[in-house]
């Protein structure tokens, strides 16, 4: 993969909007959904769980925006000569 090829965190930011959004609504479920007398053991592994998910979903949203750059960016036909006119 071509080392200049980069995303930004705005790209990345775009694409896993919809992910974060509801990545939000599970932490605010668990964190309401807690019993009284019991937020944190009531909501700690629900929010754990919920965290660990976006992570890697984050995580392989980067690289596959960063594989697709450089496929764009990937010119199968640079530095051929067209065999065509040379006969």
């Amino acid at each position: 993969m071509d080392k200049d090829v980069k995303i930004t965190p705005e790209q990345l930011t775009k694409a896993m909007d919809p992910d974060y959004q509801k990545l939000l609504q599970l932490v605010s479920g668990a964190v309401n959904g807690a019993p009284d007398g019991a937020l944190i053991s009531g909501s700690e592994e629900l929010v754990h769980d919920a965290m660990a998910r976006f992570r890697q979903e984050v995580y392989e949203k980067a690289i596959q925006l960063r594989t697709q750059a450089a496929q764009a960016a990937f010119s199968p036909s640079e530095g051929q000569e067209d065999s065509t006119l040379e006969r």
